[in-house]
């Protein structure tokens, strides 16, 4: 049934609902949960269980004491601020946390006091909106296609690649020893091999790599792990390979507020095309607009 018929059937039957009905069933069908199953897809079911097989092989802040550089510079923000990974907690997930006192959204700006004020978090994942976001109104068909994740970390863009597309090769570069074991453990408990390879490097020795993807992701990659000299050297590499032309690449955030505080070569005008995205394909009261907007997408000229 298409949409319109489907839209006609439903005002069809609330309008033959019994006048003492009518407002028990009008709410229901705004505060019912019923619906959500009808939504949730296996691939759904598979990306949050491989969630669960991660979240219980991590510290609840889901880093890694080798994660020295990203470590420092989060305690050294101007704020309170504590990494929420969002592909392995959503926001109930959180609000469970906080309610067993596990995990707080707020701290106290005057010891013992009242005056409390709101955590940041930060994530270095997407959650699984986002994902779906990616591959399913972002992304075009990926038959036949090379995607790269730049850090690839817990491997989430490289699960949802495989589930929610036709990509040939996914191929996911990180630099940490301990992300890249956790990525191959879940690759090979879930039977990914196939189509799924993590490369244990640094992106600045993977020039081939990126000259060959169709696709480049870029979630957050390098402000929390190198310091701007580091950025400004990975960015001119990535300039320099991803070149290959109609290829596309995804960013969070956008190029021009990942470069605006570098030094940089880089003129974006010569090197990519923004392309613009809808925003509004999810029309749920829960859906985080702000974090979608985040997300980038640039065809390379």
């Amino acid at each position: 049934m298409e949409l319109e018929a489907a839209r006609r059937a439903v005002l069809a039957a609330v309008r033959g609902t019994c006048a003492a009905d009518l407002p028990r069933l009008l709410h229901w069908m705004r505060n019912t949960n019923d619906f959500d199953e009808l939504v949730v897809t296996n691939n759904d079911v598979v990306l949050k269980n491989i969630a669960e097989d991660l979240r219980n092989r991590l510290p609840i802040e889901a880093m890694f004491n080798s994660e020295h550089q990203a470590i420092q510079k989060i305690h050294q923000h101007p704020l309170p601020m504590i990494h929420v990974d969002a592909f392995l907690y959503d926001d109930d997930f959180v609000d469970s946390l906080c309610e067993e006192g596990k995990m707080s959204r707020s701290y106290c700006t005057e010891c013992g006091s009242y005056k409390t004020a709101s955590l940041e978090f930060i994530s270095h994942s997407f959650s699984l909106m986002e994902l779906k976001f990616l591959y399913q109104h972002v992304l075009p068909d990926l038959t036949g296609k090379v995607v790269v994740d730049v850090g690839s970390r817990l491997g989430a863009v490289l699960f949802a690649g495989y589930l929610y597309s036709s990509a040939s090769q996914l191929y996911g570069v990180e630099m940490n020893a301990d992300f890249c074991q956790l990525q191959e453990m879940m690759i090979t408990k879930y039977q990914f091999i196939d189509r799924m390879k993590v490369v244990h490097a640094d992106i600045c020795t993977q020039a081939s790599l990126l000259q060959k993807a169709d696709v480049v992701v870029m979630n957050n990659v390098f402000e929390y792990f190198l310091d701007r000299q580091e950025q400004a050297r990975a960015w001119e590499f990535i300039a320099c390979n991803v070149r290959k032309r109609g290829s596309l690449l995804v960013t969070v955030p956008s190029l021009k507020e990942s470069l605006s505080k570098l030094q940089t070569d880089i003129q974006l005008s010569q090197w990519v095309e923004e392309r613009e995205l809808n925003y509004d394909v999810y029309m749920e009261k829960d859906v985080d607009r702000e974090a979608l907007e985040q997300i980038h997408l640039y065809k390379i000229l």
